[in-house]
């Protein structure tokens, strides 16, 4: 066996696990942590997991945990010297440890650099993902859109970067929670936070332009969830359905009963969503923008311009090809591509490499 080696996970001040980030971090603590028996007898890493308290445990005995403070955003000292640390999202705004000896970034996207408000703001933003960068001995993109963004927006790069594209779970055969008001609607099914990147108004005005087509929006309340509820009201959206706060039984079920799965993004790092409808042999409907294409590939379908008319087309003919022998398991098999098993393989052989002796 190799000599021990602690490895710590930084997972960040996770609140909830419904969003983007939320979701990696769930699945990306859960595939790890059932591979921790395994490579503590091959490998001899002990894994220590850094999140917030009320979470400590939700991913078994097989790992260790430590607890998230405020002072960590800037003043990192634990009592144990980690062999690695790899803080899981760069905006986490946790601190790596003082002692670590070998530290891994992973980004998922440069969305908060083009959100920024003023030059103020933007190099600020700017100065503190470079720091972070800098003392780091190795980062990760989740896909070759970002890696590309990086070396623009962050240059000079001191570390090497790698692509490791994120894994997607399958939850085709996972348990369902019907929605009752839906049962024999055939909908067009959108899923996100609905921030302004996520171009949901394209969205609004297609349905506005197709009122005997279903549509059904579903995320996390917020402020922008609740600001497209209002905007649902105010056009008089009778074919529009909104739904918050849906929970992984019922998000299945949506999933298996839409007929196609919209997500015209304009800036994304990956875009797990898509993928998780591709699980269901759901058609998917993309922007051609940033990482989507990447993702989606050839099985999925792209709009040109977000004229309703225009988006329609794109809709109808994707949801015609659909129909065809075959379409469903081309779909799937593309899913199958992004596996959390391939995505733990490819952060296990970064972690081999840096802890090399």
């Amino acid at each position: 066996m190799s000599p021990p080696r602690s490895i710590g996970i930084g997972l960040g001040r996770i609140g909830q696990w419904h969003d983007g980030i939320g979701e990696f971090v769930r699945r990306y603590a859960q595939t790890l942590a059932a591979r921790a028996p395994m490579l503590r007898e091959r490998e001899g890493w002990q894994f220590t997991y850094h999140l917030p308290r009320r979470w400590h445990g939700l991913f078994g005995d097989d790992v260790r945990y430590l607890d998230v403070h405020d002072r960590h955003r800037w003043l990192h000292r634990q009592p144990e010297t980690f062999d690695l640390w790899h803080n899981v999202h760069l905006r986490s705004r946790v601190a790596t440890p003082w002692s670590a000896r070998r530290r891994v970034e992973t980004v998922h996207d440069l969305i908060f650099l083009h959100a920024a408000r003023g030059r103020l703001q933007l190099a600020q933003r700017r100065w503190f993902a470079r720091r972070r960068l800098q003392v780091a001995d190795a980062a990760v993109a989740i896909s070759h859109h970002v890696a590309a963004e990086m070396q623009r927006a962050l240059a000079p790069l001191h570390a090497p970067v790698s692509v490791v594209h994120n894994g997607v779970l399958d939850a085709a055969a996972a348990p369902r929670r019907e929605v009752a008001e839906l049962d024999g609607t055939r909908f067009l099914l959108h899923i996100s936070r609905m921030s302004p990147n996520k171009n949901v108004g394209t969205l609004l005005d297609l349905a506005e332009a197709w009122p005997e087509q279903a549509f059904v929006f579903a995320g996390q309340r917020n402020a922008h969830t609740v600001g497209v509820q209002q905007a649902i009201a105010r056009r008089g959206l009778a074919n529009a359905t909104l739904l918050f706060d849906v929970d992984d039984e019922t998000r299945t079920w949506l999933y298996a009963h839409c007929i196609g799965f919209l997500f015209p993004s304009l800036d994304e790092g990956f875009g797990l969503p898509p993928i998780e409808a591709m699980y269901f042999g759901k058609p998917v409907f993309l922007s051609r923008l940033t990482s989507l294409p990447e993702v989606g590939g050839e099985v999925a379908h792209y709009f040109d311009d977000w004229a309703p008319a225009s988006m329609r087309a794109v809709v109808e003919a994707g949801l015609r090809a659909a129909a065809e022998p075959g379409a469903a398991e081309r779909l799937r098999a593309h899913a199958q591509t992004f596996t959390w098993d391939r995505c733990i393989d490819g952060y296990l052989a970064l972690y081999r490499r840096l802890l090399l002796p």
